[in-house]
Order: C-alpha cells, then sequence, then structure tokens
C-alpha cells in the first residue's frame, strides 16, 4: 500500500512537470488566437448590431485576471461601442425600476436600458481594474485628452456629493502615502535606479488638481452636502469597505419611500468624520516633494482653504516655519497661514519678528503678493507690548527702503510709519534730532542692546562725528541695528519728492501722533495695491487749483535763453555740407575755469 501510494504520487508529480514544460508552444499558439478572437468579437460588436452577444464577452475580459493584452484589446472596442450611445442611455439601473414590473413593451426601451445595465457591469470592472493590488505595466494607457478636463468634469459633477468627497480624500491620502514612501526609499538608491524628475512630478500635481477642487463643506450647497451619490460603489478593502457597505445602504433605503432618516444620519455619520480625512490627506500631501510653482499655489490658499477645515490647524505649524525660514517670495507667502496659527492657535515662534524685519528688502515692493504682505506687516506691529527697539528698527528700515522704493511704495512705508508713531509713542525722538544729540532714554535702550558697550562711549561717538547716522542698515537682526539712535531723515526727503501725492502724504506726518484722541490710524489697504497706474488715475481725477502756466510771446527757438546765461552766448558752427558740425561757447574773460573759447564736437 506504501509503496503503491509513492508511486502513484511520483508518477504525478512527473505528470504535472511535463505539462508544465510542454504547454509553452500551444499556450503561446491559444493565447495568439485568442487574441485574434477578441479582436474580431470588437470589430464584429462596432459594425453589426446583430452582434450584440459579444457585448457580455467583451466586459468579462475587462479583469484583473485577463491577460493585460486582451483587458486592452476590450477596452478599445468598449470605449468605441458606448461613447456614442451615452447621451441616450437610461438613468443608472439602480435607480430604474424593473421594466418586467412595470410591464413596459417598448422594444427600444428595454434594450437602452440592457446597454445601460452593461455598461454599469463595465464601470464596476473598471474600478476592480483600477484597485487591483498588482497592475500590470501593459494596462497604463494614456490619454491623448488633457488630464484637466477630467478633474474638471469631476468638480462639477461628482465633488458635491458627501461620499464622493469622502472616500477621494482617503484615497488621495494612500496615494500620496505611497509617493512619499516610494521617494524616501529611492532616495538612497543610484542614479539609475531613482525615478526621473518628471514621472515624479506628475502624480504630485494630479494629486494637487484634484485636492484643490475638492469645495471645502461651507462652500458646498445645502441641498447638495446632504445628498450622497447613488450610483454603483467601488470595492474597498478592510473598514473602509465596510463603510462603503453602510453608505450604500443607506443609499439604497434613500430611494425607498419612507426611509429618509436612514440616509441623514449617514450623511450626518460622513460630515463628522470628514474633517479628520480631510486633515489627513492635505498631511500626507504637504509631506511630498511638492514642485516649486505647486508649493506656491498651495501656499497661497493654505490659509482660506486648508487652515479653517482641519481638525487641528497646529499640525501645519512644521511646514509653515519651514517656508518661513526659505526667504524671498516663499517666506511672504508662508506669512498669512503663520499669522493665523500665531494669533489664533496659540503657536510660539520667538525668531518671527527677526525674520519679518529681514523680508523688508526693496523687491518686496513690486511683488506680486505685496498687497496682503503690507497688511499682515501692519498687522503684526500693532502690538503696544512691541519693544521699543523693534518698533524703531522697523520704522527706520522702512524709511530706508522709501529712497529706492518706487512712488507707489513710499506711500506705503509713509502709512506704515505714520501707524507706528502713532501706536508707539516711545519711538517719537526719532521724528527730529539734532546731529550731537542723544536722549538718555535711546542710550539706556542702545545699552540694553549692546550691553558690552558703555552709555557714556555711546554719547561721545555721537557728539563727535556729527551728521553720522548710526542705524546699520546692513544688520539682520533688529535689536544690533542702533535704530534708536538715529532719526527718520529719510522721510524729511520726501518733502521733495518728484512724485507730488508723496511729498503731500509726508505732511500727515508733521501732526503730533502722540495725542491719539486726535489722529486715526492709516488704513493700509488703501495703499498697499498702489503702482504707477493708480497713482497717475488719482491725479488725473484731482481737481487742481491753481495750474502753473507758461507763456512765450514767440515760439522758443533754444532750450534756454540767453538771459539764463549772463555772459554765455551760443553760437553754432555750420560744415560746408550744411550740418552742424561743433558748437562754440564764448565764456568771458577772466573766468577761471578755462579759455575764452573752447569747442565741442558732436553737438546736435
Amino acid at each position: 500500500m506504501g509503496s503503491t501510494s509513492a508511486s502513484e504520487k511520483k508518477k504525478k508529480k512527473k505528470d504535472k512537470e511535463m505539462k508544465q514544460q510542454k504547454p509553452n508552444k500551444e499556450e503561446k499558439k491559444k493565447r495568439q488566437t485568442t487574441l485574434k478572437e477578441v479582436r474580431a468579437l470588437g470589430e464584429q460588436l462596432l459594425t453589426s448590431r446583430s452582434h450584440i452577444n459579444n457585448l457580455p464577452i467583451l466586459v468579462g475580459y475587462v479583469s484583473p485576471d485577463s491577460p493585460p493584452e486582451f483587458v486592452v484589446e476590450s477596452l478599445l472596442s468598449l470605449h468605441s461601442f458606448f461613447a456614442p450611445l451615452l447621451p441616450d442611455l437610461p438613468p443608472s439601473s439602480s435607480k430604474s425600476p424593473s421594466l418586467s414590473h412595470a410591464g413596459v413593451d417598448d422594444p427600444n426601451l428595454i434594450y437602452r436600458t440592457w446597454l445601460r445595465s452593461k455598461f454599469d457591469d463595465f464601470v464596476r470592472s473598471l474600478l476592480l481594474l483600477i484597485l487591483s493590488p498588482q497592475p500590470q505595466l501593459p494596462l497604463r494607457v494614456h490619454s491623448s485628452e488633457p488630464v484637466d478636463m477630467l478633474f474638471d468634469f469631476l468638480a462639477s459633477k461628482y465633488f458635491s456629493y458627501i461620499n464622493v468627497r469622502y472616500f477621494t480624500y482617503i484615497s488621495l491620502e494612500k496615494l500620496a502615502s505611497t509617493l512619499n514612501a516610494r521617494n524616501l526609499s529611492d532616495a538612497g538608491g543610484t542614479n539609475d535606479e531613482k525615478p526621473s524628475k518628471t514621472s515624479v512630478e506628475r502624480p504630485i500635481r494630479n494629486i494637487h488638481n484634484i485636492i484643490s477642487r475638492i469645495p471645502p463643506q461651507d462652500d458646498v450647497k445645502e441641498d447638495s452636502d446632504k445628498e450622497l451619490w447613488s450610483g454603483s460603489g467601488s470595492p474597498l478593502e478592510g473598514d473602509e469597505s465596510e463603510e462603503l457597505s453602510g453608505a450604500q445602504k443607506a443609499k439604497d433605503k434613500h430611494l425607498k419611500p419612507g426611509k429618509q432618516e436612514n440616509n441623514v444620519s449617514s450623511v450626518a455619520n460622513f460630515t463628522k468624520k470628514m474633517k479628520l480625512k480631510f486633515t489627513k490627506a492635505w498631511l500626507s500631501f504637504l509631506r511630498l516633494p511638492l514642485p516649486v510653482d505647486v508649493y506656491k499655489e498651495v501656499l497661497v490658499s493654505l490659509h482660506q482653504s486648508v487652515i479653517p477645515y482641519l481638525s487641528n490647524p497646529a499640525v501645519l505649524s512644521d511646514f509653515l516655519t519651514r517656508s518661513y525660514d526659505i526667504g524671498g517670495v516663499v517666506s511672504v507667502m508662508a506669512l498669512s497661514s503663520l499669522f493665523i496659527l500665531m494669533t489664533r492657535h496659540g503657536l510660539e515662534y520667538p525668531d518671527f519678528y527677526e525674520k519679518l524685519y529681514a523680508l523688508l528688502l526693496p523687491s518686496i515692493f513690486i511683488a506680486k503678493h505685496r498687497a496682503k504682505f503690507f497688511q499682515l506687516l501692519d498687522s503684526c506691529l500693532k502690538s503696544p507690548l512691541l519693544p521699543a527697539y523693534l518698533a524703531a528698527a522697523f520704522a527706520k528700515k522702512l524709511s530706508r527702503l522709501a529712497l529706492v522704493v518706487p512712488p507707489s511704495g513710499s506711500l506705503v512705508i509713509v502709512a506704515l510709519i505714520h501707524n507706528l508713531l502713532r501706536r508707539h509713542p516711545s519711538i517719537n525722538c526719532l521724528v527730529h534730532r539734532e546731529d550731537d544729540y542723544d536722549t538718555e532714554e535711546s542710550n539706556s535702550e542702545a545699552k540694553r542692546a549692546n550691553p558690552e558697550n558703555d552709555s557714556d562711549t555711546l554719547s561721545d561717538k555721537s557728539t563727535k562725528k556729527r551728521g553720522l547716522d548710526h542705524f546699520d542698515n546692513e544688520e539682520s537682526n533688529p535689536m544690533k541695528s542702533h535704530a534708536l539712535r538715529s532719526s527718520l531723515w529719510e522721510i524729511d526727503t520726501l518733502r521733495h519728492h518728484y512724485c507730488p501725492p508723496v511729498s503731500r502724504f509726508v505732511l500727515s506726518l508733521e501732526n503730533d501722533l502722540t495725542v491719539r484722541a486726535k489722529t486715526t490710524e492709516i488704513n493700509i489697504e488703501d495703499f498697499s495695491s498702489g503702482s504707477y497706474a493708480t497713482i497717475f488715475g488719482e491725479e488725473i481725477r484731482r481737481r487742481v487749483k491753481q495750474v502753473p502756466l507758461a507763456f512765450y510771446k514767440s515760439t522758443p527757438k533754444s532750450l534756454f535763453s540767453s538771459t539764463d546765461f549772463a555772459g554765455w552766448t551760443f553760437q553754432q558752427v555750420e560744415s560746408k555740407e550744411g550740418d552742424v558740425a561743433n558748437c562754440t561757447i564764448n565764456v568771458p574773460e577772466g573766468n577761471d575755469k578755462g579759455a575764452a573759447k573752447r569747442q565741442r564736437t558732436d553737438c546736435n
């Protein structure tokens, strides 16, 4: 018995090995023949209605278990078949009553309803194929259509349903986590093993395009927010499949009369968990290596579209502080969100004002997002607890920038300094200070900022070097800038600015801003987005009482008249061809600067 069973096992094993070795050619031939048959099934379906029974056969090939070439061939045929028919198909079979119970005898309606059911089966097969844990490379078919069209379609038709948004957040979180893990694992490999930059950026951009198009909870219409998408369900695994099955049950009950209470409870369940899924999806996305343009777009909209809907906005502290430390335009964009975390969510950032001080550069006055930056700058300097040296440093830094920025920037600077002087009376000593005058207050502040220096030494330096501005414009630390020992002499130069609105606006600083009852703060928003165009527009709308006139009895023939330069005569010497060859300037005798007659070539 034992020997017989052993021999039978050996025989079966040998037959199995022979079967595995033999079918290579036969299986290859079978697969080639079957592929031709699949292609023939598709051609017959597209050419004649009599071959409509090929439709369920082709739908059956759209499966993770089918060979990839069969799936691709079936997809091409089914797409060509369903694309022109979709507008005429009835609603989803899950929404339509059974035709047999309805007593419908119209064969055309029955046929179209049957086509709709096969289309729903096709969609379910596609979802199973997409969510397959082992996708095969030949199935990654790229469309020639722009992908933005698909994103717009999702946003306009499906993102109004609460369950679609809910499960989209779950899918985006998984996708972003997978990309992040793959990026970390590829970071240690060789250059040949690392994926190209384009292949990594494309899925990141797609995630951003989807997650940024999902409307926040408050932006969804009230009626839409109570609806669940009752289309075909998606096969998910684990706990999410249970949630989906519960949602599907709620949707089915919603279709039946008298069962609306279950739908309301299901929507409430989704709404309760939405913030958590929203937070996880965004955090997973922000951990990815974002391209520069995507990074900037995220920072611009983060304070409005993301922070108000997070379960705990403080989780963005690390991301925003890293962004703020980068400097330049990125820091300006991160300032809005960081300011919200500091003022509303208790974030402590000790180096905030030092980083803000470093952002005051001439380039900021022509930046795209300068309007929001100046408004936030004014808000950050509003606290009455701001130290005097810090308020003086910002006032002095801004006044120095007024010498090099466009006229619109000078207007903003005057408005900011006006508010600083009004809020912090301790820095009004900067408004007027003689060259050899140092107040006791400024010396004490300077001594606290520089404890290694003696106040007497500082006072001696100020008295010995008349006309010296102690402010260090190159110092990045406002505490060490010696701003309290300086004055706002730069603002005085704006009295003679070539742009009339600037010279007029400077006069607002002549008021006694320490008397708060007689003055009001200036709204920075009125000046923050100014430009040459806005200044010109305001000037041409301004009514002028007195207009300077230039009247000449005869048309002038030269730029300057002879009376403008007493004792000087100007003569033109023409060449033989009639062109002006040079100019002769007759200088009166006794002039110490040169000979009585000089010649300049190329006068014209």
